[in-house]
């Protein structure tokens, strides 16, 4: 399976197509495994002793084992682990509901935040942003997240949004946004400087030192999407010569 992952590597997929297994090979949805075994990620599943694929797009492949389906999709599904912005769309006793964007609406207890104690409740109006994590997202149960980590301390997270500007991606450029020595947040560094928060859930969240910037930055970031690197730099040169 592995030899014909990788000759599948940048081609684009369907829903449907399929990987067979090798008498030598396994598959192993951890990556604390052998060089020979093939990690699944987003887009593949696993099916007895198929892998197939549930999401239409391009197959990338990272060391030593990984694979995953890369789609432009927008429609966020939730999963244990990932950091989303959400919106406070009410309050229901100790319970905030949160919208992040996915089928449902997701929970946050007022005691998911840093030193929050029944006396000490945390200041979350319905309107508010909060930047939080899933907990349990499976589709059996009502998503709930929390805006701490597992030693109890914010992290980042928590509510956030005060003067800036909110706006949906995909979930292809968020993953861009968010991997290492992204190309694209250096050149945006180039340009103004500003806060910038990314949700797994496509949601993005700017400020920069005017209302001017961030509307720039919100419209370069959106522009990105199906830029290819030099159409990019070409953009970005262009609005720094127009802003000096």
């Amino acid at each position: 399976m592995y030899s014909c992952f990788k000759h599948k590597v940048g081609e684009v997929l369907l829903p449907g197509d399929e990987f067979s297994f090798e008498s030598e090979e396994t598959i192993s949805l951890t990556d604390t495994v052998k060089a020979e075994k093939v990690v699944c990620g987003p887009g593949l599943r696993r099916n007895g002793d198929q892998v197939l694929v549930c999401k239409s797009g391009v197959l990338r492949h990272k060391q030593p084992n990984m694979f995953w389906i890369d789609s432009q999709q927008r429609r966020y599904v939730p999963a244990k682990g990932e950091s989303v912005i959400g919106i406070v769309t009410a309050k229901s006793g100790d319970i905030f509901k949160v919208d992040v964007g996915g089928s449902e609406q997701a929970s946050l207890s007022y005691l998911a935040f840093e030193g929050a104690t029944k006396r000490n409740r945390p200041n979350v109006q319905v309107g508010d942003l909060v930047f939080c994590q899933f907990i349990i997202a499976n589709k059996d149960m009502e998503p709930e997240l929390v805006c701490m980590d597992s030693s109890g301390r914010a992290n980042g997270l928590g509510v956030f949004g005060a003067g800036g500007l909110l706006f949906r991606v995909s979930l292809g450029l968020v993953r861009r946004l968010l991997a290492p020595q992204s190309d694209i947040i250096k050149d945006l560094e180039k340009l103004f400087p500003s806060e910038l928060v990314v949700g797994l859930n496509g949601r993005v969240w700017v400020k920069a030192g005017s209302v001017q910037q961030t509307l720039v930055v919100a419209n370069l970031l959106e522009s990105c999407e199906n830029m290819t690197p030099p159409q990019r730099h070409a953009l970005f040169r262009r609005v720094a010569q127009g802003a000096l």
